[in-house]
């Protein structure tokens, strides 16, 4: 069960480098504004405010790593932690946003806390 907990949270990790490099790099590409509902004018005009939300994304990506490479119990509090972080945000995403991010990134990141906690 710990082997198949850590793959969720590597994968949680890469989705948010994922988002990092949409938001802070590609935010003004076709098909990122298409990912996102933006048009080519409003892509342009958040470029700074997306670029902002890329790297709080990063900090996710950086804070589920840690996890796991770091021992116990650092190793497992900062798992539940920023999986924690990353189910929040996506609760406040799904509500103020787009109710997609439920699925794209709440309940991912409910059921790899599920398999953290489940592998302790």
């Amino acid at each position: 069960m710990t082997v198949l907990a850590n793959v969720l949270v590597a994968l949680m990790a890469a989705l948010h480098v994922y988002i990092l490099v949409l938001e802070m790099f590609l935010w003004t590409a076709p098909r990122t504004r298409q990912a996102f509902g933006t048009t080519a004018e409003l892509a342009e005009q958040t470029r700074a405010l997306a670029a902002n939300q890329g790297l709080y994304n990063g900090f996710l990506a950086a804070g589920l790593l840690w996890g796991l490479i770091a021992t116990a119990p650092t190793g497992f509090a900062a798992k539940v932690f920023f999986l924690g972080c990353v189910a929040v945000a996506g609760l406040y995403g799904a509500f103020s946003v787009s109710r997609r991010i439920l699925f794209v990134q709440t309940l991912p990141a409910a059921v790899t806390l599920a398999a953290v906690l489940l592998a302790r």
